[in-house]
């Protein structure tokens, strides 16, 4: 496929919705590629972050947390479990649940993925200047800001 937008009519050159998808379809590749390198998701990525930043909880407030499918979320919980990231344990106020911790290994783990998620954004900005991509965040913000819910 050519890739050169000037082949494509005006009118999906201009298109806001178009860009946006394209762009969005890049910069989630760009964060995939970086996870992939070291053997985890998207999902991986948010649970280790939740945990970091909100302490231990049950898999039912990771999943609200995160915007994870309760589906979804026991199976990358049983691929980090699997890798010593995060553990499992019966919470003390209620048996029949569990709580979901992050561990040692995890936070490192976590550091690591940090850095190179740093690298990704860097390489998705690249053609941008500093104010640019100020300007381009807080754009996006506003416009995710302003969406129906």
């Amino acid at each position: 496929m050519d890739n050169d937008p000037a082949r494509l009519p005006e009118r999906l050159r201009t298109m806001p919705s178009r860009l946006l998808a394209q762009a969005g379809g890049y910069a989630q590749r760009t964060s995939a590629d970086a996870l992939a390198a070291f053997g985890l998701r998207q999902h991986h990525y948010a649970l280790l972050a939740a945990l970091t930043e909100f302490g231990p909880a049950s898999q039912s407030a990771l999943s609200d947390r995160t915007g994870i499918y309760r589906s979804d979320l026991v199976g990358a919980l049983n691929e980090l479990t699997e890798r010593g990231l995060v553990a499992r344990s019966p919470d003390p106020d209620d048996r029949r649940r569990n709580v979901v911790n992050i561990s040692t290994a995890g936070r490192q783990q976590l550091r690591r993925l940090d850095t190179a998620l740093r690298r990704a954004q860097e390489q998705l900005l690249a053609p941008l200047s500093g104010p640019d991509r100020q300007r381009l965040l807080d754009l996006l913000d506003r416009l995710l800001a302003g969406r129906d819910h």
